[in-house]
Protein backbone atom coordinates (compact mmCIF):
# COMPACT_ATOMS: atom_id res chain seq x y z
CA UNK A 1 0.00 0.00 0.00
CA UNK A 2 1.30 3.42 -0.93
CA UNK A 3 1.91 5.89 1.84
CA UNK A 4 -0.03 9.15 1.97
CA UNK A 5 2.40 10.80 4.40
CA UNK A 6 6.14 11.29 4.58
CA UNK A 7 7.91 9.70 7.53
CA UNK A 8 11.52 8.85 8.21
CA UNK A 9 10.55 5.17 8.08
CA UNK A 10 9.04 5.33 4.61
CA UNK A 11 11.87 7.52 3.35
CA UNK A 12 14.21 4.76 4.51
CA UNK A 13 12.04 2.25 2.66
CA UNK A 14 12.27 4.48 -0.43
CA UNK A 15 16.07 4.62 -0.21
CA UNK A 16 16.39 0.83 0.23
CA UNK A 17 13.93 0.16 -2.59
CA UNK A 18 15.80 2.54 -4.87
CA UNK A 19 19.27 1.13 -4.18
CA UNK A 20 17.99 -2.42 -4.59
CA UNK A 21 17.02 -1.38 -8.12
CA UNK A 22 20.33 0.45 -8.64
CA UNK A 23 22.40 -2.62 -7.81
CA UNK A 24 20.58 -4.55 -10.55
CA UNK A 25 21.13 -1.86 -13.18
CA UNK A 26 24.00 -2.46 -15.61
CA UNK A 27 24.56 1.23 -16.35
CA UNK A 28 24.78 2.76 -12.88
CA UNK A 29 25.46 -0.13 -10.50
CA UNK A 30 29.24 0.04 -11.18
CA UNK A 31 29.39 3.58 -9.74
CA UNK A 32 27.87 2.42 -6.45
CA UNK A 33 29.56 -0.98 -6.25
CA UNK A 34 32.91 0.69 -6.91
CA UNK A 35 32.46 2.99 -3.90
CA UNK A 36 30.25 0.96 -1.55
CA UNK A 37 30.52 -2.69 -2.59
CA UNK A 38 27.73 -5.02 -3.68
CA UNK A 39 26.32 -5.97 -0.25
CA UNK A 40 23.68 -3.50 0.96
CA UNK A 41 23.88 -5.08 4.41
CA UNK A 42 27.51 -4.02 4.83
CA UNK A 43 28.42 -1.28 7.27
CA UNK A 44 29.43 1.14 4.50
CA UNK A 45 26.10 0.65 2.73
CA UNK A 46 24.16 1.04 5.97
CA UNK A 47 25.91 4.36 6.59
CA UNK A 48 25.08 5.45 3.04
CA UNK A 49 21.43 4.44 3.40
CA UNK A 50 21.20 6.36 6.68
CA UNK A 51 22.87 9.38 5.07
CA UNK A 52 20.42 9.39 2.16
CA UNK A 53 17.45 8.79 4.45
CA UNK A 54 18.51 11.84 6.45
CA UNK A 55 19.12 13.81 3.24
CA UNK A 56 15.61 13.21 1.86
CA UNK A 57 14.02 13.79 5.28
CA UNK A 58 15.82 17.14 5.54
CA UNK A 59 14.81 18.04 1.97
CA UNK A 60 11.20 17.13 2.76
CA UNK A 61 10.86 19.00 6.04
CA UNK A 62 13.50 21.73 5.84
CA UNK A 63 15.06 20.38 9.00
CA UNK A 64 16.78 17.19 10.00
CA UNK A 65 20.03 15.43 10.64
CA UNK A 66 21.62 15.92 7.20
CA UNK A 67 24.10 18.76 6.98
CA UNK A 68 26.53 17.64 4.29
CA UNK A 69 27.22 18.64 0.72
CA UNK A 70 25.46 16.25 -1.64
CA UNK A 71 27.30 17.46 -4.73
CA UNK A 72 30.89 17.05 -3.49
CA UNK A 73 31.08 13.22 -3.68
CA UNK A 74 29.82 13.27 -7.28
CA UNK A 75 32.78 15.39 -8.37
CA UNK A 76 35.06 12.41 -7.64
CA UNK A 77 33.17 9.90 -9.79
CA UNK A 78 34.57 9.46 -13.27
CA UNK A 79 32.34 8.37 -16.12
CA UNK A 80 29.14 10.11 -15.05
CA UNK A 81 27.13 11.21 -18.04
CA UNK A 82 23.63 12.39 -18.88
CA UNK A 83 22.44 8.81 -19.43
CA UNK A 84 23.62 7.90 -15.90
CA UNK A 85 21.52 10.69 -14.41
CA UNK A 86 18.54 9.74 -16.58
CA UNK A 87 18.79 6.13 -15.41
CA UNK A 88 19.13 7.28 -11.78
CA UNK A 89 15.99 9.40 -12.20
CA UNK A 90 14.04 6.57 -13.82
CA UNK A 91 14.86 4.15 -11.01
CA UNK A 92 14.24 6.74 -8.30
CA UNK A 93 10.87 7.65 -9.83
CA UNK A 94 9.90 3.96 -9.98
CA UNK A 95 10.77 3.58 -6.30
CA UNK A 96 8.76 6.71 -5.46
CA UNK A 97 5.73 5.35 -7.31
CA UNK A 98 5.98 2.13 -5.27
CA UNK A 99 6.21 3.89 -1.91
CA UNK A 100 4.05 7.02 -2.11
CA UNK A 101 0.69 8.17 -3.39
CA UNK A 102 0.88 10.27 -6.54
CA UNK A 103 0.93 13.77 -5.03
CA UNK A 104 3.76 12.95 -2.61
CA UNK A 105 5.73 11.09 -5.27
CA UNK A 106 5.38 14.11 -7.54
CA UNK A 107 6.89 16.42 -4.92
CA UNK A 108 9.90 14.15 -4.55
CA UNK A 109 10.21 13.84 -8.35
CA UNK A 110 10.23 17.62 -8.76
CA UNK A 111 12.94 18.04 -6.14
CA UNK A 112 15.01 15.14 -7.50
CA UNK A 113 14.79 16.57 -11.02
CA UNK A 114 16.05 19.94 -9.80
CA UNK A 115 18.93 18.29 -7.95
CA UNK A 116 19.88 16.13 -10.96
CA UNK A 117 19.76 19.15 -13.28
CA UNK A 118 21.99 21.14 -10.93
CA UNK A 119 24.45 18.26 -10.64
CA UNK A 120 24.63 17.83 -14.42
CA UNK A 121 25.12 21.56 -14.94
CA UNK A 122 27.83 21.72 -12.26
CA UNK A 123 29.55 18.64 -13.78
CA UNK A 124 29.26 20.16 -17.28
CA UNK A 125 27.35 17.19 -18.70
Amino acid sequence: MQSNEITKENINKLVVTFYTKVLKDEKISPFFIGKLGADMKSEIWQKHITLLTNFWFTISFGRGEYNGSPFAPHMQISGLDRESFERWSKLFFEALDNIYVEDIALKFKERASIIASNFMRNLSI
